[in-house]
């Protein structure tokens, strides 16, 4: 009897150990948590900041140009949005192989490779931006060749050669904010950034309004300040900002070199797929009846979709430093945890825009015009708009995993199946068999991007983190 009095006494005992057990892991995975979230966001913070104001000068330079005349407007936005995108999005995706090299390096502590991977990557970039200088020089007839209006194409054509300057400043940026970025120096990128933005403004405002320069200076205006933001980031490295990782140049650099444009044109493909796909939306848009009012509610959308993708492309920057540092450090449990709260930070965030779009895109496309039809366009998009948007806020992580592990070729063939082959050709059917017009072109891109998110999960899933390591990354 007194045994039987024991056991029942022990059980509530066990019960109460056990729920202090619980509760304490709860704790600890509140506490590991917090600690993840504060690295992610002391990357993602900063990194969202600098590309909002990288971008906001292109948008400031359009606005000015738009005081000179419609033309001007006309051929500095095709020139920016067209043009320089394509090699923006090349170039963008090509320095991000630095990424898993540098991100990996840094976290295995091997200080010394940071700065050998950059100079590598600044040989790389400049040859392909060198490569692309053509498309900038032969702009005016290519522009006539699609058939757009002679005065248009050749003022773009103007504007194109000027704007060769902010073209090669991508080869030489790109890598020092990727260089900083692994290091977790995000604030000095951030600043910087700032400066640029500030100094682009003033510089903006006397060109065009005191001296009037003409579309010519406007041009001049993007250079100089984008020259700017790549002269301060490469001060502070050099001038002792990063003693451990810059030892000066090397020839080191010269070595690795193709194993290292395999990886960096990868990279270069998997994004300027992604940064191309959506686009295709307003080319398609000049062949569907209404066009003016297709075109305009189209960008409308594009427009906000991109203000949001910068907050996008900063976790994907986030997720790829934090998986690489915990990969090179050799610590898989810890690149996987990194990727489950990007994921779900990313997640509530698009979740929100979500909402925000759902419950008033008219009050958001009154922001960009006061056309009745050009708003019930846009209202009619935005659920299309949305859902872009919330699978753009999970597939930039999935992305960033991909870049920290270095599995850049593998996503470059995802991206080709699921965009290309899936997403344009089910929005072909949509939108001009079935008659759904520019909801079904789009519906069936997103189908595409639905695809890839999927494929993209199940990978990294199935991902056997332990595998992840170092190891590759001095081969490069």
């Amino acid at each position: 009897m007194r045994e039987e009095n024991t056991l029942l006494l022990s059980i509530p005992k066990q019960h109460e150990d056990h729920q202090e057990e619980e509760e304490e892991e709860e704790d600890k995975l509140l506490s590991k948590t917090w600690k993840e979230s504060k690295k992610l966001w002391e990357i993602a913070g900063p990194s969202i900041f600098s590309r909002l104001a990288m971008f906001s000068m292109t948008v400031i330079t359009q606005a000015f140009a738009g005081h000179l005349s419609d033309l001007d407007l006309a051929a500095i936005s095709i020139a920016t949005t067209v043009i320089i995108s394509i090699s923006f999005g090349l170039l963008l995706g090509m320095a991000s192989a630095l990424e898993t090299l540098c991100g990996q390096a840094y976290g295995a502590k091997q200080y010394h490779l940071l700065g050998i991977y950059m100079q590598r990557s600044w040989i790389v970039l400049f040859i392909c931006s060198i490569l692309l200088i053509p498309m900038f020089v032969f702009a005016s007839p290519i522009l006539k060749l699609i058939g757009q209006p002679t005065s248009v194409a050749e003022q773009t054509g103007v504007v194109a050669l000027w704007l060769i300057p902010f073209h090669l400043s991508f080869s030489f940026q790109f890598p020092l904010q990727r260089f900083l970025q692994c290091q977790l120096k995000t604030a000095v990128i951030a600043w910087v950034s700032a400066a640029a933005l500030l100094v682009h403004v003033i510089v903006s405002w006397v060109f065009v309004y005191k001296l009037r320069v003409g579309i010519v200076g406007t041009a001049i205006t993007l250079d100089f300040s984008w020259w700017v933001s790549g002269l301060g980031l490469f001060g502070y490295t050099v001038f002792g900002g990063c003693s451990l990782s810059w030892n000066g140049f090397s020839a080191q650099a010269f070595t690795g070199i193709w194993e290292f444009f395999k990886l960096s044109v990868a990279s270069g493909v998997m994004l300027s797929l992604e940064n191309f796909y959506y686009r295709i939306l307003i080319i398609v848009a000049g062949y569907m009846h209404n066009t003016e009012v297709a075109v305009d509610a189209l960008s409308i959308c594009i427009t906000i979709y991109a203000w949001e993708s910068m907050i996008s492309l900063g976790f994907f920057a986030a997720t790829g430093v934090r998986v690489a540092n915990e990969l090179g450090a050799g610590n898989a449990n810890g690149a996987k945890f990194a990727t489950i709260v990007s994921v779900i930070h990313s997640l509530l965030i698009g979740l929100l825009f979500w909402s925000i779009i759902i419950a008033i895109p008219e009050k958001l496309a009154m922001i960009f015009t006061s056309s009745a039809a050009v708003i019930t366009m846009v209202n009619e998009l935005a659920v299309l708009l949305a859902f872009t948007i919330l699978f753009n806020c999970i597939q930039p992580v999935l992305s960033g995993v991909a870049v920290g592990s270095g599995w850049q070729a593998l996503v470059a063939f995802i991206n080709i199946g699921s965009y290309y082959i899936v997403g344009v050709p089910l929005g072909v059917l949509l939108g001009w068999l079935l008659k759904y017009n520019i909801r079904g072109i789009w519906a069936g891109m997103i189908s595409g991007t639905m695809v890839q998110t999927l494929i993209l999960s199940i990978i990294t899933i199935r991902c056997k983190w332990e595998r992840r390591g170092i190891e590759g990354s001095d081969s490069y």
